[in-house]
């Protein structure tokens, strides 16, 4: 698990696992996610959580693990433009870990 901050100060935080990210992964939720200004706020939060609500919808809706990222990170209280920065951070270096081998499970 790996926690990022929510906000500026640093007393909110989300705890993020390794599933979670792969869950991210699998269905490439962050892809094509930001405008071309390249600014991460509350309408790219908002875009993110329509997106998944959809894929919930849909036939294939029934994955506890996309279940499991909505009400841990994605729907989570504390979540804001800032928190997904951060999780856009930590996919970014997920992924490289994942492709160098090194992604060992904290877990």
């Amino acid at each position: 698990m790996t926690k990022i901050k929510t906000n500026a100060s640093g007393t909110r935080s989300i705890e993020v696992s390794d599933q979670h990210l792969a869950t991210i992964e699998q269905y490439q939720l962050l892809r094509d996610l930001i405008d071309s200004n390249g600014y991460v706020d509350e309408a790219v939060l908002d875009k993110l959580r329509l997106n998944i609500r959809a894929l919930l919808e849909s036939e294939s809706g029934s994955d506890k693990q996309l279940l499991d990222l909505c009400l841990d990170v994605v729907y989570h209280p504390n979540m804001k433009a800032l928190g997904l920065q951060n999780l856009l951070q930590l996919y970014v270096d997920w992924q490289k870990r994942q492709d160098t081998g090194d992604g060992v499970s904290a877990d």
